[in-house]
């Protein structure tokens, strides 16, 4: 067998052997530390300010019970957690934080595999980055969707219906109280957001990348069979280690042509764009954004799922789950990519079936034909930008209208519902200085809410332009990741409110009306440079200084690439 990572620390008669043992005994059986057990770490992303993933202290028991079962050593590792609901300015201002001391704290310490543990949104991109650049064998449990909660007869959307039932008070449609009515049957049960936001999408896309034990994504976090997954992953762990398998020979480029059919016959959210990238940047695989159009335009939406369709995800599952969705593209998939039982990813689809073609459509009947994410380049977005066209009006992905410019989030939520706005249906909103640099940290704020005097006339859409993102919970003919973003000097940081935008999402192409030569003359707006963000220390002070734009995943510089799991030096 080959010799443990872990026993570097603790096999020997020596002093450093003695204090690395010493401390770690505390009840352990005597053959626990001899250098022959597999180590694995349980990288737990639980917190209670992390409420999507408050559960997995449990879900991390039943891992560690099949750690021991394999006859490895379980070890509960607290990462850091990051919950989209809480913290400000925005969470993806600490992915890559986050991402950053997971993988120390994996290479630093005796551990020989992981097991990861995330559920709300930046947690799995950020234990899957930790996981390429450590490449310490490792496999995904997801937490898994909430269930289904009601309001009036009606089932909730976790996010989609926040967005819907916010305008519809501001159009005067659902009175403020029955608004707040509904905020207690938003959420049922533990678990993340039961739309297809990007909690639920990245935990389909670590399945789809092979990192997950195959049948485990989406199965609901209050279901008891998401226990008995993590308990086979637990043995799966130790598996792991004695085949020496690790992330670098699961996520090759044939998983993420993989993952990125995935995401478009699910209708997946915006945000794994973001996230795939910079995984792959990790990982050293020729990814990039073109990529996503180029596999996925064509492949069809075949989920109908919120904000994209009607249903929820604990339909998905009782409907069949990812592997029913695939087995019905699979002349789409690569046969190639593995997945972390050393088998081909494709092989786990073998047998599955659709229950419900209502939830899971049929590839002869999709919700849309072509439903893939859309790469749009022009005068506006030279480095690109995208959109969700499953999640957008027709009627708009072809447009032409003048741009209504808004300098940061604070001008844009002072004057948006000005009854004296000079604004209609056919005006572009547009709101910059949100990408990474410029928040800092690329919020959730492109999905702007609409002029109330426009919800009131009944409009419910409109054409929408930002450097920021959306939560993969929104929906609307949003244009978003624009790249460069303002704050790196960027087009959209010279256009001006009249200027005419010309959207083509069938030509791909996102402009402004206004000749090369004067476009690039403007000066940047004053009012946009006095709202960047210009840390004086710290991480974002950091993060700033280094983050890179959104076309290549928003990383940081000095985070591209792996430095592998070796430690060069002794502590004592």
């Amino acid at each position: 067998m080959t010799r443990l990572r872990s026993a570097d620390w603790y096999a020997g008669d020596d002093r450093n052997a003695y204090i690395h043992r010493a401390w770690m005994r505390r009840g352990l059986p005597a053959d626990a530390l001899d250098g022959s057990r597999p180590q694995i770490a349980i990288a737990n992303t639980a917190s209670d300010l992390t409420p999507c993933n408050r559960h997995l202290d449990e879900v991390a028991e039943h891992v560690a019970r099949g750690v021991w079962e394999a006859g490895g050593v379980p070890h509960n590792l607290p990462v850091v957690s990051l919950g989209e609901t809480q913290v400000r300015p925005t969470a993806m201002l600490w992915r890559n934080m986050a991402a950053m001391a997971i993988e120390e704290m994996l290479r630093a310490n005796p551990i020989d595999g992981v097991v990861l543990l995330g559920g709300c949104d930046k947690t799995i991109p950020a234990l899957l980055m930790a996981a390429a650049s450590v490449d310490l064998p490792a496999l995904v449990v997801p937490g898994g969707p909430m269930l289904t909660g009601t309001f009036r007869g009606a089932p909730l959307g976790c996010g989609t219906d926040v967005w819907r039932l916010s305008e519809e008070v501001r159009a005067g449609t659902l009175s403020s109280q029955g608004f707040l009515d509904s905020e207690s049957s938003m959420i049922r049960s533990r678990g993340h957001c039961n739309t297809m936001g990007t909690a639920s999408t990245m935990g389909l896309l670590a399945e789809a990348l092979g990192m997950t034990l195959p049948g485990t994504a989406g199965i609901p976090a209050a279901d008891s069979r998401l226990l008995a997954r993590a308990h086979a992953s637990g043995r799966l762990a130790v598996d792991l280690v004695h085949a020496e398998r690790r992330p670098s020979t699961v996520m090759t480029a044939e998983s993420f042509h993989n993952a990125i059919v995935t995401l478009a016959a699910t209708g997946g959210s915006t945000n794994a764009v973001v996230h795939l990238l910079a995984i792959a940047g990790r990982l050293g695989v020729p990814l990039c954004l073109d990529d996503f159009d180029r596999i996925g335009a064509g492949v069809p939406l075949l989920v109908d799922l919120q904000p994209a369709g009607r249903f929820l995800m604990e339909d998905l599952h009782r409907a069949g789950g990812l592997a029913a969705v695939l087995s019905e593209v699979l002349d789409l998939l690569s046969p190639a990519a593995l997945s972390v039982t050393g088998a081909p990813f494709v092989s786990s689809l073998e047998g599955a079936s659709i229950w419900d073609n209502s939830v899971i459509r049929p590839r002869v009947d999709p919700v849309l034909p072509a439903a893939g994410i859309a790469v749009l380049r022009g005068n506006l977005a030279p480095a690109g930008a995208i959109i969700k066209p499953a999640a957008a009006t027709p009627a708009l992905l072809q447009h032409r209208g003048p741009a209504l410019v808004f300098d940061s989030i604070e001008d844009f939520h002072a004057r948006i519902d000005d009854p004296l706005l000079d604004v209609d249906a056919s005006t572009v909103l547009v709101l910059r200085g949100c990408g990474p640099k410029g928040y800092p940290g690329m919020p959730e704020v492109s999905n702007m809410p609409l002029p109330e005097k426009l919800l009131r006339a009944g409009v419910r859409d409109m054409v929408r332009i930002c450097d920021g993102r959306m939560s993969g919970t929104a929906y609307g003919t949003v244009v978003l990741h624009v790249a460069p973003e303002a704050a790196a000097g960027g087009p959209l940081n010279r256009i001006r409110t009249g200027d005419m935008v010309v959207l083509d999402v069938p030509g791909r192409t996102l402009t402004v009306d206004v000749p090369q030569a004067e476009l690039d003359a403007r000066p940047p707006s004053q009012a946009l440079l006095d709202a960047l963000a210009r840390p004086a220390r710290g991480w974002e002070r950091l993060y700033v200084d280094t983050v890179l734009g959104a076309d290549t995943g928003a990383d940081c510089s000095f985070l591209l690439g792996s430095s592998g799991p070796q430690v060069s030096r002794e502590s004592h």
